[in-house]
């Protein structure tokens, strides 16, 4: 159930922020982009980004992505190295495994018994383990037909364990020693860069390439960040005139109890070679490109930067603060950085007034210092939009609520009115005893029943009981059995009368469809209360043993009276004729009683039988009525926990706003198509048949009218700006002065905007002496917001504030860069450089490089 509500939800907001209905615009990028993912640690990311690029950008079919991972994460299915410290926190020791196999699933590889002897199974065909990492591979690249994977060779110790201590280094050498992996690497980075012309007509020019370089700092592989650096930039230089290099570092803070020490120190490494990269004398010279032959040709970075700019992102904003997604909350940063860098032009009359524009060179000289050192940039990022999944699952619920609402409505009905509904009102039951019980036609052939030769002078003085003995002896009450009593028990017998039960009450709520569960399951409730008919019908049930006892006191009141006394005719000295006189007044007089005493007890047994139907109806009404409940339940806490993870003002008052929304949307409809359209085939169908499909069923189909009827009404088609307003005010008194205005509205978004695009670095001194920042708006320029948003402080505005306008109704988003801090600016830094100095104090190595060549710790 909640997959389905799940996937509701998301398929509502994909439509609404796609091009359909909304007329948004996709951005587009000008020149190629390549992203360059190093290492095991960052391959969660690379997903994400792809579905970023999907979604927002039209030409995204052209980005091409490269990933240098392990033989051990390729074999995973590129998972971060079997560690969680790309996401949420490190998994602990017990799940770590689970956490493995999840992720192996997710890229085919399933997870079998037969792991534990070495055995995988990858799409139905049971592979060894030295097979599975090829397989793995080529299974993840068809996933993946952008992605294009180098996996580095393995360590080679004669030890049965690799040497902790000398990870780094050993991993880089490894890399050289392997006959072929330099020649491997090549022919990766020449299928990325075959790709990128293969969809050259998606781009405005083919002058320059973008590369977006990823790791994360603990990372082991980034020791090859120079060598993949030097070789992409020389071999896409070789089909492009330009080639800009940025370097996007992920830094883990969140504190892990089972591990910091190594994972701070191996940062810190990686840090203090990135400092050695980008300094203005920095050179690289290695023998990386190579032929086919296997010929080797040397390659050079002259002494610059090795990088246009270097991001810092970490999974703890400059206020301290842990981000939720930790550090795939910089995923979205990432893409919107490289939109901005590289954005296709759309439309110049917005440009021109859609304040500053970005320029990566004045960026850059406003983040070096005076003596040319250059300075490190972080960012942060928000984004305002109509929370389209909260939305999606709070109509449903309140979709919900409105036909229980109708199917269940209150009911003018009397306990009569009711029991007829059931067939259980008097005239229903006593009919139902006179078919059981056999007619009046057989007491006729009790006339001619052999009687003992009795004078009538001797019955005149005896009493009805004594006569009848004297007459028929038992004959009499044999016959009364044989031909009724027994007759009426086998007809019982034979009734399924909780079929008939089910029978009468289908009918009765195609006759009534008004009457909904919780009517039904309130009205059978032995437990009585104001609407339940239990009770009324327990003193139907009392009244009828009472007219059974009654009228067997009558019948014995009667067997006790004198033959003389009674009503019959007589003719004098006719002593035969008397006698048969008599005896058609005796059957007619008692043997009718006796029926009528029978047919009472028929109807009393029958609906004491009835009652027993009534309770098990009521228990199976009850639990479709808590079905419903629970399914109240499950939207109610869908819907709110949706509404809890959007921001707190963007969230505001949806639950209230759409529950008035929805129900007006329905009374509209019910206005132009008829009061019962809800329970015609084409929406929910008769409420008799509506849990015909079960629990899972009925939500499909109010799944379905959702998205049909309610999503696509007028209400739902407006600009974020308008529902929001509308949203703030829903519970505001008409004639409220507090009634929000749109001024205090754009001003409450400009601060959610700006305090939700916090810079996601955590600094030492976070007002440094080379701070510098530029802000930007991703948005229609034409809107109301965004006239507001660029000229509000205006006077008092100490950064510059661009725009990049897109046509779109259905959000705005907030890019904040922040550059000039330095490494040792970093908390990150100043709490690793403890760890890092302890580890190499006690024999550990981290650095390819002699330790002397590189930039002294500050």
């Amino acid at each position: 159930m909640r997959q389905l509500l799940e996937q509701y939800a998301a398929d509502y907001a994909a439509a609404e922020e796609g091009l359909t209905g909304k007329q948004d615009d996709q951005s587009s990028i000008h020149y190629p982009a390549v992203y360059l993912f190093i290492g095991d640690k960052v391959a969660d990311a690379i997903d994400p980004i792809i579905r970023i690029h999907d979604k927002k950008w039209d030409n995204s079919a052209g980005v091409m992505y490269f990933h240098l991972t392990s033989q051990e994460g390729a074999a995973a299915g590129v998972t971060a190295a079997f560690s969680p410290s790309y996401g949420e926190g490190k998994v602990p020791g017990g799940e770590r495994d689970g956490a493995r196999d999840s992720e192996r699933e997710r890229y085919g590889l399933r997870v079998e018994d037969g792991e534990r002897d070495g055995i995988r199974e990858l799409e139905g065909v049971r592979v060894r383990e030295g097979e599975r990492d090829e397989e793995g591979a080529r299974k993840w690249e068809r996933e993946h037909p952008r992605v294009v994977r180098y996996r580095i060779p393995r360590i080679k110790s004669e030890e049965s364990e690799i040497n902790v201590k000398t990870l780094r280094p050993d991993t880089y050498r490894a890399f050289y020693q392997e006959p072929g992996s330099v020649l491997e690497l090549n022919r990766a980075l020449r299928r990325v860069s075959q790709r990128i012309a293969d969809y050259g007509r998606l781009y405005s020019s083919f002058d320059r390439i973008h590369l977006s370089v990823i790791t994360q700092a603990g990372d082991p592989l980034n020791v090859f960040v120079p060598e993949v650096t030097v070789l992409a930039n020389t071999i896409f230089g070789q089909s492009f005139k330009s080639v800009q290099t940025d370097l996007f570092t992920l830094i883990s803070e969140r504190e892990d109890a089972e591990a910091f020490g190594y994972s701070g120190a191996a940062g810190i490494a990686f840090l203090r070679e990135l400092d050695m990269m980008q300094q203005s004398d920095y050179t690289f010279s290695g023998p990386l490109l190579m032929t086919e032959d296997g010929l080797s040709i040397p390659v050079t970075h002259s002494a610059s930067p090795l990088f246009d700019l270097v991001y810092v992102l970490s999974d703890k904003n400059e206020r301290g603060v842990s981000s939720p997604g930790g550090l795939r909350d910089n995923d979205e940063i990432i893409s919107q950085i490289s939109l901005l860098k590289n954005r296709q032009k759309k439309d110049s009359l917005y440009d021109s007034v859609s304040g500053a524009a970005y320029n990566n060179m004045s960026f850059k000289n406003n983040i070096m210092t005076e003596s040319g050192r250059q300075g490190y940039v972080s960012a942060g990022f928000s984004k305002v939009k109509r929370p389209n999944e909260s939305i999606a699952l709070t109509v449903l619920y309140h979709f919900y609520r409105q036909l229980i609402q109708r199917m269940n409505g209150p009911l003018e009905w009397k306990n009569s009115d009711k029991l007829s509904f059931f067939g259980l009102d008097p005239d229903s039951l006593a009919e139902q005893a006179r078919r059981i019980v056999p007619d009046e036609t057989r007491l006729d052939d009790m006339n001619g029943m052999m009687t003992h030769g009795v004078s009538y002078s001797s019955l005149k003085s005896m009493t009805l009981q004594e006569a009848e003995a004297a007459l028929f002896g038992d004959g009499g009450e044999l016959y009364f059995q044989g031909n009724y009593v027994r007759e009426a028990d086998r007809a019982l017998a034979a009734l399924r009368l909780d079929e008939e039960l089910e029978a009468t009450v289908r009918r009765s709520r195609a006759l009534h469809p008004q009457v909904g569960l919780f009517h039904l399951a309130e009205w059978t409730d032995e437990a009585g209360g104001s609407g339940s008919l239990r009770e009324a019908y327990r003193s139907r049930i009392r009244e009828l043993a009472g007219q059974v006892e009654s009228a067997k006191a009558e019948l014995v009141q009667t067997y006790q009276g004198l033959v003389h006394d009674q009503p019959f005719q007589r003719l004098p000295m006719m002593d035969k004729h008397n006698v048969r006189s008599f005896i058609r007044y005796f059957i007619d007089h008692i043997y009718a009683l006796k029926l009528y005493i029978l047919r009472l007890e028929m109807e009393l047994k029958l609906a004491r039988q009835y009652e027993v139907g009534l309770d098990l109806l009521h228990d199976r009404f009850r639990k479709m009525t808590q079905q419903l409940e629970e399914l109240e339940d499950t939207l109610r806490s869908s819907a709110l926990q949706s509404i809890r993870l959007a921001d707190d003002y963007i969230g505001q008052n949806i639950m209230e706003y759409y529950e008035r929304v929805t129900a007006d949307v329905l009374i509209e409809l019910e206005a132009r198509r008829g009061a019962d359209i809800l329970f015609q085939d084409r929406y929910m169908g008769s409420p008799a048949e509506m849990l015909s499909g079960g629990i899972q069923g009925l939500t499909e189909r109010m799944i379905a009218v959702c998205r049909r009827d309610i999503l696509t009404s007028e209400p739902f088609s407006q600009t974020f700006e308008e529902e929001l307003l509308r949203r703030a005010n829903v519970t505001v008194e008409y004639n409220n002065k507090q009634v929000l205005s749109k001024d205090e509205l754009f001003k409450k978004l400009y601060r959610t905007l700006e305090e939700h695009a916090v810079i996601h670095v955590r600094l030492f001194d976070y007002t440094h002496e080379h701070r510098y920042e530029e802000k930007y708006f991703f948005g229609d320029a034409g809107s109301e917001f965004m006239r507001y948003a660029l000229g509000a402080d205006e006077t008092s505005r100490i950064y510059k504030l661009g725009m990049v306008h897109e046509n779109r109704s259905s959000g705005v988003e907030k890019l904040c860069i922040m550059g000039g801090f330095h490494l040792e600016d970093l908390m990150f830094y100043r709490n690793g450089k403890v760890y890092y100095e302890t580890y190499i104090q006690n024999g550990y190595e981290f650095h390819s490089t002699d330790p002397k060549l590189l930039p002294e710790l500050r």
